[in-house]
């Protein structure tokens, strides 16, 4: 279930790291959604 939501996630969210944010400039939306992103993909690894 994880595996899946992991690729639809790399498909729909954006990505951060590519677009050079910093993470003590991000704001609220940005790091709930670098959360999101971090449970699914440990989650989908495991």
């Amino acid at each position: 279930m994880y595996k899946l939501l992991a690729q639809i996630n790399k498909i729909v969210l954006p990505s951060f790291t590519k677009q050079g944010l910093d993470i003590s400039k991000a704001k609220k939306w940005q790091m709930a959604i670098i959360g999101y992103r971090y449970y699914v993909t440990k989650r989908a690894l495991d």
